[in-house]
């Protein structure tokens, strides 16, 4: 007799839901970012601070949550996943926000940040980044409780 059909196994660990798949991409380019971000902020705070203090606070706003996003999503537990959708949340906000008065009122931004014109100047992966995180973030939680036992 025929063995019934069963779906693919899903990851019964919720850590390794969000470093499986996609979210090994999602983890590296938060990685990538948050190095980015970080070096270029402290570069920009430590010999130009003056000229654009705003701009380059927020940059390092952003290095700041890319840091937290990447240990977040690497981590997985049940903690880490509410701290990276706070950190998405907050990235996203923070670049619809700037995004949207860096195209209103460009004087406000003499230099830009990570998150000037909707991350333009990074192809606009700073306003997808945070959409995607927050997309994985739930399905990935959505398979671990697809994936449990009854």
């Amino acid at each position: 007799m025929a063995e019934p059909y069963q779906a693919p196994s899903r990851p019964t660990d919720l850590r390794a839901a969000t470093r499986s798949g996609p979210g090994r991409a999602l983890i590296a380019v938060y990685a990538l970012f948050a190095l980015a971000a970080t070096a270029r902020s402290a570069v920009q705070l430590a010999t130009k601070f003056d000229k654009a203090p705003l701009a380059y606070l927020l940059s390092a706003l952003a290095a700041v949550i890319y840091i937290v996003a990447t240990v977040c999503f690497a981590r997985g537990s049940r903690t880490s996943r509410r701290v990276a959708v706070v950190s998405c949340t907050v990235e996203l906000v923070g670049v619809l926000a700037v995004g949207t008065a860096s195209v209103l009122d460009k004087a406000a931004f003499p230099d830009a940040t990570v998150w000037s014109m909707f991350g333009d100047g990074y192809g606009y992966v700073p306003v997808v980044l945070p959409i995607l995180g927050l997309l994985w973030l739930r399905r990935s939680g959505r398979s671990q409780t697809l994936g449990s036992p009854a």
